[in-house]
């Protein structure tokens, strides 16, 4: 019998251990589109992507652009707008791209949560990266932000920059 629950203890200790959690990486961006006093206001386009230390597209986090067909066309016709994002990765993506493309948003600030077993995050190998946000608006202008990181994440790492135009803040949290 003393065997028994030895063994018995045993088997629920493991099973314990096999029920926790595992934890994933983690890298959340905040984007802010911010009220501009213009005339004739259009939501912005946005890109979000990640380049790698040489400057080369390594993931397109999200991109957001008008998806309803209007007088003027359908939206993807504006897309090479978003100039940096375009030539470094947009022309050789066939959009809509499920779980990257989107409707463009409007003004306010939008969380976007990527985790390390997501593909966009799953395939970046070890190194230095730049998280790069571009924004670009009919009949107005165009911006572009980035924030320095490393991949992966062995501690916290924070990032921020500020838009003067398109933009406003984006922030950059990674946690291990």
């Amino acid at each position: 019998m003393p065997t028994l629950r030895v063994t018995t203890s045993i088997t629920i200790a493991l099973s314990g251990a096999l029920a926790m959690p595992a934890y994933a990486a983690t890298l959340e961006v905040n984007v802010e589109v911010p009220k501009l006093d213009v005339a004739e206001y259009h939501r912005p386009y946005v890109a979000v992507w990640i380049e790698d230390a040489n400057q080369k597209a390594a993931a397109d986090l999200s991109v957001w652009y008008q998806m309803r067909d209007t007088a003027e066309g359908h939206g993807t016709k504006w897309l090479p707008d978003l100039r940096q994002w375009w030539r470094k990765s947009g022309r050789s993506l066939k959009v809509p791209v499920d779980g990257v493309t989107g409707p463009t948003r409007p003004v306010g600030k939008h969380a976007l949560s990527f985790t390390d077993k997501q593909p966009q995050l799953a395939k970046l190998g070890p190194g230095s990266y730049t998280l790069v946000v571009e924004a670009a608006r009919e009949v107005g202008g165009r911006e572009l932000l980035k924030i320095p990181f490393t991949w992966p994440a062995t501690a916290a790492q924070n990032g921020k920059s500020q838009g003067s135009a398109e933009l406003g803040a984006v922030t950059l949290a990674i946690k291990p």
